[in-house]
Parts: structure tokens; C-alpha cells; sequence
């Protein structure tokens, strides 16, 4: 099969397996990336995210990550849903928190994928990553002519908005790469900038992690910043706001993955039951879901910041 070939049918064996997009680009140093990263670094925007910083060689050249690396196929998987907590009252988890953890469900199927791939080439090589590495997501997507970098630092695809999850399998095989990356149609819009209750979102796609309610309600260990006291909306797990008032989600299709699928349980929670969780019904309602990650016990340390607030 030529190059051509290849690059069509693994791209439409990823829209068959429920993929939103995909594209293929040139595994090879970022230079732009790079120093991007390292201004936001040296700016102490990453917070306590140590790991940020580790790895930066790599992060910035995957070819230095997978031997042999010529190739990057970018994936994105939609997890849209219109379905909401039904107590006004309870606190909020995002939206991508609702269903299975999405590193399982996207890892299980990059895999089939990647099958895919060497059925067609026996001799490929890989790796299928999602938030697995020091691999820069959104740079590959749009680069590979997937979206463009918004002004909340999101990815945001015409075709899919922001919603979606992002997935890289880096190859020992060349492909057809695209060679114009997506506009910037953000324009002169700034909603997400203004709805962002706490100001972390900085000029020039610059995101202020220690002021951004996601870091400091899942990737925060320590303690909430007392700062932040009545701004955090609600929000006990992640944050939508950005992404809600964008207008590019204004048509965003639903998502297909029964795995996404959220527990009645879990949007039927009062505020009430909210506040009197314990450690057996947290893993009741949270096996295998992404709120797991964050632990019952930061679980419970957001609530009482959010009881302390009200």
C-alpha cells in the first residue's frame, strides 16, 4: 500500500471507531513549542506541577520519546453531553467526569487502532499515548490541522468544538501530513476570558494554573489557595465555563460512547447527600471514573472549601 493508502484507511478506521478527528503529522523537534513552554515555566504558571518541567527534551521532540518516531497521529474522541446535575444546589464535577475514565476508554481503542496499523504494515512500531507522557496534545492536533490553540488555552476543532479529548500514537511510519495547521477564528472574542471566575485566563493563550479552579480542585494536593474563597462557583471536580460560554460549543453534537454515559446517581446527588459522602459510597458512585484520580480525600477537602465558602 502507498503512503496515501495508509493515511486513508487508518483515517477512516478512526472515524469508525467513534473518533471525532484525525491527522497525521511529522514527528520532529518544536521549536516554538519549546520556547512557549519555557516562558510559561520560568512565568511559575504551572503551579506545583513539577512534572511540567521534567522531561522538557522530550516534551518538545518525540522523536527523543519514541525510537524511531517519524510520524504523530493525532486523535480527537468527543465527550459532549447536554445532560446536567439535576440540584441546583449540589457541587459541580465537569462534564468529562460524568462516565468511565476516558484514559481507559480512548486507551482500548487507540490500541485497536494501532492493531489496525500494523495488519496494514506489519512492520510498524509504536506508542499510543493519552496524558500518558510528556507529550505536547494540543500542539500535535494543531498541527495536524485538527483546531487552533483558544484563547483559554483549549483545543477548539470547527468540527467538534472543545469538548473533546485528544490522543496521539507516535509511529515508525511515514504518512500523509498536513501541511496548513487550522486558523485562529477565535477573533476578537474574549467570553472565556471574562466568564473565568477566578482570572486564569492571561493574554496571549496564557493559562494561570494556581488561580484555575481544574488544577486547584484535582491536580492541587495541598491545600486550596484562601484566595480563591467564594470563587470557585461550585465546582468540586474541573471546571466548564470556559468552554461553556464558548460560541464554537454552541452546536457541538452529543457524544455516541455509552461509556460516557453518567450515572443517574451521580446527577441525581443533592447537595445534601454531597455533603454527608463517605469513603463506600465515593467508590460506589466513582470506580473507574476520572473523579477517582483525584482521591476521596481531595474529594472531601473541596467540599469542605466549598462548605466553608457557603
Amino acid at each position: 500500500m502507498s503512503i496515501t493508502e495508509i493515511s486513508t484507511a487508518i483515517k477512516e478506521k478512526a472515524l469508525e471507531l467513534g473518533f471525532a478527528d484525525c491527522g497525521f503529522s511529522k514527528a520532529e523537534s518544536l521549536p516554538e513549542e519549546a520556547a512557549r513552554l519555557q516562558e510559561w515555566l520560568d512565568g511559575g504558571y504551572h503551579a506545583r506541577m513539577g512534572y511540567m518541567a521534567n522531561h522538557f527534551e522530550k516534551r518538545t521532540d518525540p522523536t527523543l520519546l519514541v525510537e524511531g518516531a517519524r510520524s504523530v497521529i493525532s486523535l480527537l474522541y468527543n465527550y459532549y453531553t447536554d445532560k446536567k446535575q439535576t440540584d441546583p444546589e449540589a457541587p459541580v464535577i465537569s462534564k468529562y467526569a460524568y462516565g468511565r475514565d476516558y484514559h481507559l476508554v480512548l486507551k482500548e481503542k487507540m490500541n485497536r487502532l494501532f492493531y489496525f496499523i500494523r495488519s496494514l504494515h506489519p512492520e510498524a512500531e509504536g506508542r499510543v499515548f493519552v496524558d500518558s507522557a510528556p507529550v505536547l496534545d494540543r500542539s500535535w492536533a494543531r498541527k495536524a490541522g485538527l483546531g487552533w490553540i483558544g484563547k483559554n488555552s483549549c483545543l477548539i476543532s470547527r468540527k467538534a468544538g472543545s469538548f473533546v479529548f485528544i490522543g496521539e500514537i507516535i509511529l515508525n511510519l511515514e504518512l500523509d501530513y498536513n501541511q496548513v495547521p487550522e486558523g485562529d477564528f477565535c477573533g476578537s472574542c474574549r467570553r472565556c476570558v471574562e466568564a473565568c471566575p477566578t482570572g486564569a485566563i492571561l493574554e496571549n493563550r496564557t493559562l494561570d494554573s494556581e488561580r484555575c479552579i481544574s488544577y486547584q480542585t484535582i491536580e492541587n494536593k495541598g491545600e486550596i489557595s484562601p484566595e480563591l474563597e467564594s470563587l470557585l462557583a461550585g465546582r468540586v471536580f474541573g471546571c466548564d465555563i470556559c468552554q461553556d460560554v464558548c460560541p464554537w460549543n454552541r452546536k457541538a453534537i452529543l457524544h455516541a460512547e455509552p461509556e460516557f454515559e453518567p450515572s443517574s446517581d451521580v446527577l441525581n446527588m443533592t447537595a445534601d447527600q454531597w455533603s454527608h459522602l463517605d469513603q463506600e459510597r465515593y467508590k460506589e458512585l466513582f470506580i473507574d471514573s476520572p473523579v477517582e484520580r483525584a482521591g476521596f480525600s481531595k474529594l472531601l477537602n473541596n467540599l469542605a472549601f466549598l462548605q466553608k465558602k457557603a
